[in-house]
This record gives structure tokens, sequence and C-alpha cells, in this order.
């Protein structure tokens, strides 16, 4: 279930998103639909469906994607959860009120890039944690090259 939720959140959506984009605006550029959809699908979906299952479910992060048996970690993990809530509901609102979408694709590249560098150097990985740190630096490399190639402003 966590790779095929992380397959459209990731890929499938976003995709989809700026396919139909091109459907209804035909001149619209690449970067920007790219742009506007990764926040939508990969901020504020991802983050807000993942900050409320750390929120309701922590062991899960914390077993499966961490590694971590301890029950000490569980309010660290729904911490997390409500970081992931925060910045998850800015890349949603993204949809509605488009001077969101620079910022919610820098607050998300900055986490998912940091994310998956901490994975990344982690020694061993789980097979959830794998797919976690693919998918966050997937997500880095889109966010950071629609908000490159579109010249996004923080302070439109």
């Amino acid at each position: 279930m966590y790779l095929i939720s992380i397959a459209v959140l990731m890929v499938l959506a976003p995709v989809a998103s700026v396919l139909l984009g091109f459907r209804h605006s035909p001149g619209a550029s690449v970067a920007a639909l790219t742009l506007r959809w990764a926040a939508f699908w990969m901020v504020g979906g991802r983050l807000f469906l993942a900050g409320l299952r750390q929120v309701v479910q922590p062991r899960y992060t914390a077993a499966t994607i961490l590694g971590i048996e301890h029950t000490d970690s569980l309010l660290v993990v729904r911490e997390l959860g409500f970081a992931n809530l925060a910045l998850g509901a800015i890349g949603l609102g993204s949809a509605v009120w488009t001077r969101w979408t620079a910022p919610a694709a820098v607050g998300g590249a900055i986490f998912y890039g940091l994310a998956g560098l901490n994975h990344l150097r982690a020694g061993q990985r789980t097979v959830s944690a794998r797919i976690a740190m693919i998918s966050d630096l997937w997500a880095l490399i889109v966010l950071a090259v629609s908000l490159g190639l579109t010249g996004a402003r923080l302070n439109r």
C-alpha cells in the first residue's frame, strides 16, 4: 500500500494533472504546470497524508520507515506529523491560493532534500526506507528544477 500511495502522489497524479493542465491551457509552460502540481501533490498530498498517519499511528513511521521499535520515539514521530501536516496544508492550499505555490515548493524541496540525504547516509535500510529515500530525492529534483525553470519568486 505504501508503494502504491507513493507512486500515485509522487508520479501518477502530478503527471495526470500536468497533462490536464495542457488540455485546459494549451500554451501553458511545462515548468509552471509541473511546479503547481508538484507543490499540490508531492508537498500537499504526500506530506499531509503522512502527517495524518504520523499523528494517528506514529508506530508505523517509527518501525517501518525509520526502523525504531522503542516507544520513546513515538512522541518525536507525532511531532514530525504536526510539521508534515502544516507543510502539507500549505501545499494543498496552493491549488486555491496560487501565491502559496512557490513557498510550498521551496519548503517541500528543503524538507525532501534533507530527508533524502538523511536516508541516504543511513547504513542499512528497509524496503520502505529505500522507497522513502528515492521518492524524497525525486521530489527534491522535480521541485528544484521546476522552481529554477519558472524563476518563481517568493514575493509574488
